[in-house]
């Protein structure tokens, strides 16, 4: 049995408003990917929220609008690892907590100087490296079964709003279910 698997963090997982954010993340992810492929130069960035999601980036809302229409009806057809973003800010948490903890761990033993306390700088820069590794691919499993869901259930995009921003174009995509 799996961490993510006890009853306990199912239970809060499915908690509505936590669902919602969790599929409006992944269908978030979904839309990106959609974008990407068919804007590959341009720059995006995207953030949930439990009434929907923005996109940001230098495109049209007509593509966003048809992005996630079709990650929408492809997550649906099974495509549930749309949901998992490679440039998701959970890896990127992860990654750089675990780098924390790991880089701090050296430090926190009793020193009697400074000088004794900065010897073990280059093994605190190691052991944040190595957490940064590990910490990266784990950040995507918790993205997979924590942070965002890959299973839209009645999921609906409800409207797609242009919000003026000046520099940037940002779009609210709501969304209900």
């Amino acid at each position: 049995m799996s961490l993510f698997s006890s009853t306990l963090i199912q239970s809060l997982l499915n908690i509505p408003v936590v669902s919602q954010v969790r599929r409006n993340h992944g269908l978030e992810h979904a839309t990106l990917s959609v974008l990407s492929s068919k804007y590959p130069l341009v720059r995006l960035v995207g953030h949930s929220g439990p009434d929907g999601f923005w996109i940001i980036g230098d495109i049209p809302i007509q593509a966003v609008r048809e992005a996630s229409d079709e990650a929408l009806l492809r997550m649906r057809a099974g495509e549930q690892n749309l949901a998992v973003h490679q440039n998701c800010g959970t890896n990127f948490v992860t990654a750089g907590m675990l780098a924390g903890l790991a880089a701090g761990l050296p430090m926190m033993v009793r020193a009697k100087d400074t000088r004794q306390r900065m010897e073990r700088l280059p093994l605190a820069m190691v052991l944040a490296t190595l957490a940064v590794i590990i910490g990266y691919p784990f950040g995507t499993v918790i993205q997979e079964h924590v942070t965002t869901s890959g299973q839209p259930g009645n999921l609906q995009i409800t409207d797609i709003i242009p919000s003026p921003s000046g520099k940037m174009n940002a779009y609210r995509v709501r969304t209900r279910g």
